[in-house]
């Protein structure tokens, strides 16, 4: 689990396929001292496992699904990523909740500046934007920002200075592809108003009255 509050980016080593799978090396710009053998790291968002590592890198499989599913299917040596360590259960929890499963690749639409700051229009699959609300949380290539407005097919995020500066979005231009993990917890919601309620198999007002929640 983490915030979406990148601490550091790394570069591309190498990215080595392996059957459908790939093998990611990565030069990491932020301290590894606590990052272990079989520990988790976001890469672009992307929650991967370490499998080896040295004081400046480390490397992670990528499964077949992870590369259906991200941007890293499409990295050059010398690409720059969003690294995050996992979340300790004493951690600051700065940004929102973030599994690491990525949902889907996003099209940047829109860059534009807007006093000290930059606007970004990202385009993204349909069935995905009933996640997205105004004032609520999204991952952007692991990153936690807050959505501004919804479209149909499209949200727009404000990316303040230092975001720009600490993360890779800062870089990012119109037709680049970016992570989207949406909030996990309108997944949850949906599943329960949908399939996890009562008899018929979702929570509905006979449901609520039934256990006592309105009367």
């Amino acid at each position: 689990m983490f915030t979406g509050i990148v601490q550091g980016m790394g570069s591309i080593k190498q990215l080595t396929g392996r059957g459908a799978d790939a093998l990611i090396d990565v030069e990491a710009a932020l301290p590894l001292d606590d990052l272990k053998i079989g520990d988790s790291i976001a890469v672009n968002g992307a929650c991967l496992t370490v499998t080896a590592k040295t004081a400046k890198s480390f490397a992670a499989d990528v499964s077949a699904e992870t590369l259906a599913k991200t941007n890293l299917k499409t990295m050059k040596t010398g690409d720059r990523v969003n690294l995050e360590l996992a979340l300790k259960i004493n951690d600051f929890l700065g940004g929102h909740i973030v599994l690491g499963h990525v949902d889907s690749v996003g099209t940047i639409s829109v860059r534009r500046a807007k006093s000290n700051s930059i606007i970004f229009g990202i385009d993204l699959d349909e069935a995905l934007m009933r996640y997205v609300v105004p004032k609520g949380s999204i991952a952007v290539d692991g990153i936690s920002l807050t959505v501004n407005e919804c479209e149909k097919k499209r949200f727009y995020v404000n990316m303040i200075p230092v975001t720009a500066r600490a993360t890779t979005l800062g870089f990012k231009k119109v037709s680049d592809a970016v992570n989207i993990e949406t909030d996990i917890l309108g997944k949850y919601i949906e599943k329960l108003l949908t399939t996890g309620g009562g008899a018929a198999g979702g929570i509905d007002m006979d449901f609520l009255a039934r256990h006592g929640y309105i009367k």
